[in-house]
């Protein structure tokens, strides 16, 4: 990746660092992710400013305005603390965004996606749960699903049988070898990354104004 540019993709629920922490909207947004049985266009690539780039992510760092008691605003040692585990990074709501975008850039946004249809799997009513279990086993784990985990066929079969008596823990053998496909392989490369770096290099130069 060139130092200059930055892929770009969509970071809808990052509107210039300030955070809804609404709980409703935060299921409502993993809800959304069951509904989407069609593949996703991939995010287009092109060239721009770094710098600039971080300051349309973050406008409110320069303009000094505080945030509300209702919002939340992004901090450097919030951001350090992505590298400490994927635990960690995923635990954070902001941090779920930049890693899913990072992933997007990498073709590989299903695994997240999955993962945390999972976790929600797991908060559902027992009388929801059969419904539920057939959305996330046709969205990512059936053979032709549009956004197929990379599972080996014994876990694939296994989930298969699994949700035709569903429990809130059918899913939990494909999303743990999902876990950690992403803290071996892409997690690493999301610390190491511009997306990453620039955002945590840009929040400290502020931070010292």
């Amino acid at each position: 990746m060139r130092a200059a540019t930055i892929s770009t993709p969509r970071l809808d629920n990052m509107p210039g660092m300030f955070f809804s922490t609404n709980a409703k909207e935060l299921k409502e947004t993993d809800h959304s992710l069951l509904d989407d049985k069609t593949h996703k266009k991939r995010p287009k690539t092109f060239g721009m400013d770094v710098k600039a780039y971080l300051r349309s992510m973050i406008p409110h760092l320069e303009s000094g305005i505080k945030p509300s008691k209702s919002k939340h605003i992004l901090s450097v040692n919030e951001v350090m603390q992505w590298s400490q585990s994927l635990e960690k990074l995923l635990a954070n709501q902001i941090g779920q965004d930049v890693f899913g975008n990072f992933l997007k850039s990498e073709f590989s946004e299903e695994n997240l996606e999955f993962w945390l249809a999972c976790e929600d799997y797991k908060k559902t009513e027992s009388h929801l749960l059969h419904c539920k279990a057939e959305k996330i086993y046709k969205a990512f784990v059936h053979s032709d699903a549009a956004k197929q985990i990379n599972i080996d066929f014994h876990t694939r079969e296994t989930t298969a049988k699994k949700i035709k008596a569903p429990t809130p823990t059918c899913f939990d053998e494909a999303q743990k070898i999902i876990y950690t496909l992403m803290e071996k392989d892409s997690y690493p490369r999301f610390l190491k990354s511009n997306m990453y770096l620039n955002l945590l290099n840009e929040l400290q130069a502020n931070s010292l104004k």
